[in-house]
């Protein structure tokens, strides 16, 4: 928004070569958050539906999406940006759509992770209150976990990596448990039911879909890490495999150790009455009490894993875009010591705090109004939660398919020695499955948000994204008119002898 063309020296670049395919993939992972998944995503979609070919359905969009990731990987070794789905956008199909895709990502990263905050406050404030006798309001430990996840935003991004790593780690153990256990006590025996494709494709199944690619939000992300990579030319896209491969398998594996241990027939119904609460009150009748409880409590950690995640994918398109101009110059500074986008950090850590605020108020007001708000208002699962994470997941599947048709863009005139499968057939097909999705996210957004009829938030949210993008691409326009140069670096960051030429300003930086 100013018409200096040279980028400020706190602009010169992330701390470089600091991330390898092991530690990209666990943030990846981390952002899906797999014990939250398979505890709530995996029942509510049972219950919702009530289709039993749920865990068929994750290997479904895990090879769709591994259909996607071909293209994505391939444009992967050529664009190498922390706004990732802005850059690819902007190089493949135009700088407007790739300013609009931009502010589309930021409300559907910042939707994501503000939600999450929702679902974390709720379950540690139940959690000491059921265990402790300790009764705390949800938004408390919000404020809290912003402090915490901001602070970590604000350091090297190889230190949230290990802290990612560790927590990881413990969810998967604390889900492979839990399919041991299902498996061992299976009350109809061992039964594939969930496991058949005759199971999916049935009424229903666009919900299964709709409520499954939800689960894979954050795969993606790997790009975000383009700049950070030890070889972002191979990183990403090995990255970007290894995680669409292992939470596929993952999910779908458990979900269908969920279906064995509660029952087939049992699952849906079983899922209605206890929700998320379903994995830890089996756990506690076939398992020590004490395994039910470290599961819960990993299950606080599922969530702060994902709201790191989340967070440091926000601050960096923050710092992309603050970088090139199309926001304040100021979100595109580094800290000097960490080389982290602490700008971005701060204002992604400002944003929860003001929406969290937002809905603690709105709670507070309309909740003395039953006549205009139902009590459930206060409970941040079915707002906060719901609202915003569904709204996410809808703007990052819409960008998914536009980033197909930008894949095909970009290698439109050369190749660059790939073949018609990564560069055109692949993107196609992608770009055909993820629309078909997004599709069936809008006619199935009623029943994502747990509602039975059309209201107002039916129309809110979807237009949180659209205004956004289309806001993006007039700016895009003003920039051209008000300074051609500026216009020309969109998409594109900063050239890595550029990064040099300014290392020894950053140096006597922050």
């Amino acid at each position: 928004m100013t018409q200096t063309t040279n980028p400020p020296p706190a602009t010169a670049g992330l701390g470089h070569r600091r991330l390898g395919v092991p530690s990209i993939t666990l943030m990846i992972i981390a952002a899906s958050a797999p014990l939250t998944v398979v505890a709530g995503g995996v029942t509510t979609t049972f219950a919702v539906t009530g289709v039993i070919g749920v865990p068929i359905g994750f290997i479904v969009l895990a090879a769709a999406l591994a259909v996607f990731a071909v293209g994505y990987a391939a444009m992967s070794r050529y664009v190498t940006n922390a706004g990732a789905f802005y850059a690819y956008i902007a190089q493949g199909i135009g700088r407007p759509l790739g300013v609009g895709a931009s502010l589309v990502a930021l409300v559907a990263y910042n939707a994501m992770q503000v939600g999450i905050y929702g679902l974390f406050g709720f379950q540690l404030s139940m959690f000491l209150e059921a265990k402790f006798g300790l009764v705390t309001p949800w938004w408390l430990w919000i404020f809290a976990c912003i402090v915490v996840v901001g602070v970590l935003g604000v350091n090297r991004v190889d230190l949230s990596a290990k802290v990612l790593g560790i927590l990881v780690a413990l969810e998967f153990a604390a889900v492979l448990v839990f399919d041991v256990v299902s498996l061992s006590v299976a009350p109809a025996g061992v039964s594939t039911a969930g496991l058949e494709l005759s199971n999916l494709f049935v009424p229903g199944v666009g919900a299964v879909l709709s409520f499954g690619i939800a689960a894979f939000m954050g795969f993606e992300s790997a790009a975000i890490y383009g700049e950070e990579a030890k070889d972002p030319k191979r990183t990403v896209a090995r990255a970007t495999y290894a995680a669409v491969a292992i939470i596929g398998v993952f999910y779908a594996f458990s979900a269908w150790a969920f279906t064995v241990g509660i029952g087939p027939s049992q699952i849906a119904e079983a899922s209605a009455t206890f929700g998320p609460d379903l994995m830890f009150v089996f756990m506690s009748e076939h398992a020590p009490v004490i395994v039910s409880d470290l599961m819960q409590v990993l299950f606080l950690t599922s969530l702060f894993a994902a709201l790191q995640s989340f967070h440091n994918a926000v601050a960096r398109y923050l710092y992309a875009l603050g970088r090139e101009g199309v926001l304040h110059r100021g979100l595109g500074a580094v800290r000097a010591s960490s080389r982290a986008p602490w700008a971005g950090s701060v204002a992604q850590s400002i944003i929860a705090l003001v929406v969290t605020l937002g809905f603690v108020i709105a709670g507070e007001v309309l909740g003395l109004k039953q006549d205009f708000a139902p009590t459930e208002f206060l409970y941040p699962v079915l707002t906060m939660f719901t609202w915003l994470t569904n709204t996410g997941a809808m703007g990052l599947v819409l960008l998914m398919g536009i980033i197909a048709i930008a894949v095909i863009g970009f290698f439109r005139r050369d190749r660059r020695g790939h073949g018609p499968w990564p560069t055109l057939i692949a993107p196609l097909i992608s770009a055909v499955v993820l629309f078909t999705v997004f599709a069936l996210i809008v006619a199935n957004f009623n029943v994502l948000l747990g509602q039975a009829e059309t209201t107002p938030a039916t129309f809110v949210l979807p237009a949180l994204l659209i205004v956004p993008g289309i806001a993006g691409v007039i700016w895009a326009y003003v920039i051209r008119r008000r300074d051609p140069e500026q216009y020309s670096r969109i998409g594109h960051g900063i050239e890595e002898a550029e990064a040099e030429a300014f290392e020894p300003e950053l140096r006597r930086g922050l």
